[in-house]
């Protein structure tokens, strides 16, 4: 099993451990103390930008992990460098300044088991930071954990739904939460991107995977991750999640100042209230 090594680590996050960590448990400090939104948590949403850009919204759904012990983390975003059919796998552990993110094999076997379009791809996940963006705040919040990190290349419906499928049916019985990897719209001004945005967040409220994946089929510009927001959020349903929580929208430019074209960041968590 081969350890991903950290592509963007000192660029797109600090590459010291003390500062990566300070910066991690500043943006959950500053996402406040608020109430769990749902009694079982079986997913989140979660962007993937710069840390510095999309880390303050992140948070919001990581805070979510800080009461609860977590064992298994399934993780799918989308794939930024490399185009190619189906789901792309790593078979291995994350490295990171905080850690190593360890490799869940049986729950990998199972999820290839269940969908032939999942298999080894390694140069998808060589460069691509849609997952490793993720990794700094899994660490923080829960270092047991174990992962599965899932690439998707052509983002087409037939992928999402066999993906969301398989995972359903894989992980079924088992304590497993789905991260979604997405940002939304890109470079749009503040106001177009929100209503672009809002068409998302209206079916992640709805925890309505068919209708976002009919949005996107009409303007997949909606989201990079939109493929793997469908998958999550079909498998999520399938896993017994019946509630969905927006936790906080914002976009790039709240931090930069430049709101003429902008990246949209979601947090979402998906699971049941009681």
């Amino acid at each position: 099993m081969a350890l991903r090594s950290p592509a963007v680590a000192g660029s797109w996050y600090p590459g010291s451990p003390s500062a990566l960590a300070a910066a991690v448990d500043s943006y959950i400090s500053e996402a406040g103390d608020g109430p769990q939104p749902l009694s079982r948590l079986v997913g989140l949403i979660a962007p993937h930008a710069g840390l510095i850009y999309s880390g303050p919204v992140a948070a919001y759904a990581y805070r979510q992990l800080r009461a609860r012990l977590v064992d298994l983390i399934v993780l799918v975003g989308p794939s930024h460098f490399v185009g190619f059919d189906g789901v792309a796998i790593h078979r291995g552990g994350f490295d990171t300044p905080l850690g190593v993110a360890e490799f869940d094999e049986g729950a990998a076997a199972a999820i290839t088991s269940a969908a032939s379009i999942v298999r080894e791809h390694p140069t998808a996940h060589l460069r691509e930071h849609s997952l490793e963006m993720q990794m700094p705040f899994i660490k923080r919040v829960a270092p047991q954990a174990k992962i599965v990190a899932l690439l998707m290349g052509w983002q087409e419906e037939e992928t999402a739904r066999a993906l969301g499928d398989a995972l359903g049916s894989a992980l079924a019985g088992r304590d497993v939460l789905l991260v979604a990897s997405t940002d939304l719209s890109h470079y749009q001004d503040a106001a177009t991107a929100a209503a672009l945005d809002a068409v998302v967040i209206d079916h992640v409220s709805r925890l309505d995977a068919d209708g976002l994946q009919r949005a996107l089929n009409r303007r997949p510009d909606h989201a990079c991750g939109g493929g793997p927001t469908v998958a999550v959020m079909r498998a999520a349903r399938q896993l017994g999640a019946t509630d969905a929580v927006i936790l906080k929208y914002a976009d790039s430019g709240d931090v930069s100042g430049d709101k003429s074209a902008v990246v949209g960041y979601l947090a979402a968590a998906l699971g049941t209230r009681s």
